[in-house]
């Protein structure tokens, strides 16, 4: 098997965006789980409430919902890049 193949440097951008999307994922587990366990875990009689939620749910559910998709169109429009999927002879033009 030959070593010297060179790899496909569409690869490496996709392993660099789906680590970035990893991160993403984690990041909104945390948020979640921080707000909904932290603040959600006291005795209902100590809720407070945002337009009618309760407080945990709000940030957690509904805050955690904006600041996500807010993050996911920085990241995708400052980060990510296209990419083509067509296969390139040596000289740069597509295979048809």
């Amino acid at each position: 098997m030959k070593k010297n193949k060179k790899k496909d440097p569409r690869f490496k951008i996709a392993e660099k965006e789906a680590w970035i999307g990893i991160g993403l994922v984690l990041f909104n587990f945390i948020w979640w789980f921080g707000f909904a366990y932290g603040m959600g875990s006291e005795p209902v009689e100590n809720y407070q409430f945002i337009l009618g939620l309760p407080e945990w749910f709000f940030y957690s559910c509904v805050v955690g919902f904006v600041v996500m998709v807010i993050l996911v169109i920085i990241v995708v429009k400052f980060f990510f890049k296209d990419v083509p999927f067509d296969e390139e002879k040596e000289g740069g033009t597509p295979k048809q």
